[in-house]
């Protein structure tokens, strides 16, 4: 007598939950794979599912469509940069969180990127999207979104009203503005390494009090 699979049902919990982990990292790695190499307007969902042999309905269960898995990646690490500056210590002024925070994260965040991709691929991620118009614009809308949480977060810090205190956003905007910065130069390098980005990063935040001094015909006693 033919003995039938054990059904989903019949399967103890914690072993579910790491079937399932691991269909959606393996969607995830394919999806970012074939982004990066055919393009993201390219590739179908279909394509996704085929490379890992599961049906187009089991990739959609675990994303909403491309653009969610195109920035799954991304929103790990923005997540885990909010966490670390909610947990910063009240006696640290904003820039000072805001950059402990980020390096700190770049701490962590190296292996759970690792976990999923490899670090290459996330930077290969990340340049597709700045180059490709539909994510762009998608990605500047995210920015703005995460710049005006940040912003809120270091009102709540300081006790100000982010609505008529100018200095949390514009102290934000400056911090953004330099992880923008080192994020582009991480990827027109050739050090892709979590290790790369982090000693970058804390080297332009190092500059960004001088950057906003009155006089920069003063020497700033740093160099890059």
């Amino acid at each position: 007598m033919t003995q039938r699979p054990p059904s989903l049902s019949a399967i103890p919990s914690g072993l579910r939950e790491r079937k399932k982990q691991r269909t959606r990292d393996a969607l995830l790695r394919a999806a970012l794979t074939l982004f990066t190499t055919q393009g993201y307007e390219q590739t179908t969902v279909d394509e996704i599912a085929e490379s890992v042999h599961v049906s187009q309905r089991t990739f959609f269960r675990y994303f909403a469509n491309k653009e969610e898995a195109a920035f799954e990646v991304q929103d790990l690490v923005e997540s885990r940069f909010v966490s670390e500056l909610s947990s910063r210590p009240a006696a640290e002024g904003p820039l000072t969180a805001m950059r402990n925070a980020v390096l700190c994260s770049w701490d962590t965040i190296g292996e759970a990127i690792t976990e999923l991709i490899p670090v290459e691929l996330y930077m290969r991620t990340y340049q597709m999207i700045e180059s490709t118009p539909a994510l762009l614009a998608v990605h500047l809308r995210r920015s703005a979104e995460l710049e005006e949480r940040i912003a809120r977060i270091v009102a709540d810090r300081e006790g100000l009203d982010v609505d008529t205190d100018p200095r949390p956003r514009v102290a934000v905007a400056s911090f953004t503005g330099v992880m923008r910065v080192t994020g582009r130069l991480w990827g027109q390098g050739a050090d892709f390494s979590v290790e790369a980005i982090r000693q970058m990063t804390a080297a332009y935040l190092d500059h960004l009090g001088p950057a906003l001094a009155a006089d920069w015909r003063k020497p700033s006693g740093h160099g890059l």
